[in-house]
């Protein structure tokens, strides 16, 4: 595939990352991380964090108009056995533990949310089977606050399904003590008509591991901005994503790795595909390796598959490194066209068009979905990208 620069239906540019209080990393033009929303001015959409968000379709979540109304969202957790599930205030010490909102709408999250959902594995327990968390839109406007703990060396999935109708502005924070292994799969699976705009704020412990699986595929706009950091040497962070952006849509992913302590490791790669007019994926992909963080490997990756005429792809990779003595440290991005040459090639062996291209996109995703490992969830996914491209010919 050709590289970004040179694809006229995207664009790449360069940025950059500076360190903020607390080793909350930013924007270099953004205000300092707050839980306060009146430090964080209105934004107007000429500020680097904000220039690709339509904010005139956000609803009132980046300017303060919005308030909580009708149902919000339902939320149901199916828990093994010796997984605790509470509801609590905002004084629960948990709470911000992970990361700071790091602009006015993830600060407005944090000010309006009444209870925070906790889910808390103890330690040294590996579950067998996964924990289910399901965020229902029923209408109306919503504040929420998701917090999941694993104890010392605890191991488990958890899956967080978004679907229905809302606007949702959320935190959802990530805390796993020395030696954990979580794997969070976050699936935004919306009606046509939905907002989501969220951060996931991850806090990796000593010899911890995180593998996180965002799945982007409904919604009218949907910006979400996971963001890692490291509380002890020898921790892992595997972040994973997959999107298709259709007609209309405005999927954004905005992804900060803080390399903060010595001898960790992250990798990065999302992929994505788009059809129809108006359709436009975002990615902003940051890394930051600090002064002190050394022995670092990291490497992030980018690609999107534009599938017709009138998508656009915004692909924005940047790397900031403030050591030389480090493993290993890279970024690419790149956008193309479908491959008119896979697909000659599988149509001369006698495949269909139709297939052929089905073939083609399942093959593109195939490794991000494997990366999933539940077998109902990869075959929805499936399923969904099926449907996707059936309403593309249709």
């Amino acid at each position: 595939m050709a590289e970004a620069q040179n694809i006229p239906v995207g664009s790449t540019t360069a940025g950059s990352i500076a360190v903020a209080a607390e080793s909350t990393v930013a924007t270099r033009m953004s205000a300092p991380p707050s839980f306060d929303v009146a430090d964080f001015p209105v934004p107007h959409g000429r500020e680097e964090e904000w220039r690709f968000t339509p904010l005139e379709r956000l609803r009132g979540l980046h300017d303060g108009t919005a308030v909580t109304t009708g149902n919000g969202v339902k939320v149901e957790v199916q828990a093994p056995e010796g997984v605790t599930v509470e509801a609590v205030g905002r004084d629960d010490a948990r709470l911000g533990k992970a990361g700071t909102p790091v602009d006015r709408v993830a600060a407005q999250a944090y000010s309006a949310f009444e209870k925070a959902s906790v889910v808390t594995v103890p330690k040294e327990t590996v579950l067998t089977e996964p924990v289910r968390i399901s965020v229902h839109g029923e209408g109306g406007t919503a504040f929420g606050h998701q917090v999941i703990e694993l104890g010392a060396f605890a191991e488990a999935v958890v899956v967080i399904d978004h679907t229905g109708d809302a606007v949702l502005a959320a935190n959802v924070d990530y805390l796993l003590g020395d030696g954990a292994k979580l794997t969070v799969v976050s699936v935004q699976d919306w009606d046509d008509k939905a907002v989501h705009v969220a951060q996931h704020n991850a806090l990796v412990g000593r010899d911890a591991s995180l593998k996180s699986v965002v799945v982007t595929f409904g919604g009218d706009v949907v910006r979400l901005h996971p963001r890692v950091r490291y509380a002890g040497p020898g921790g892992e962070a595997e972040l994973f994503g997959l999107y298709f952006t259709d007609q209309g849509q405005h999927q954004e992913h905005r992804l900060l790795v803080d390399h903060n302590v010595p001898h960790c490791k992250s990798n990065v790669v999302y992929k994505g595909a788009l059809q129809g007019d108006d359709a436009h994926a975002v990615w902003i992909g940051d890394v930051l390796i600090e002064a002190k963080a050394e022995g670092t490997d990291t490497y992030e990756m980018n690609r999107n598959l534009v599938l017709t005429d009138g998508a656009r792809v915004d692909s924005v990779p940047n790397l900031e490194i403030e050591t030389g003595e480090i493993v290993g440290a890279g970024h690419a991005s790149a956008t193309g066209r479908f491959d008119d040459e896979q697909l000659f090639y599988l149509m001369a062996r006698g495949i269909p068009e139709h297939e052929a291209r089905r073939l083609v996109v399942r093959g593109f995703f195939a490794e991000l979905v494997q990366q999933i490992g539940l077998p109902d969830i990869e075959e929805r996914l499936i399923a969904r990208i099926e449907e996707e491209l059936e309403a593309a010919v249709a």
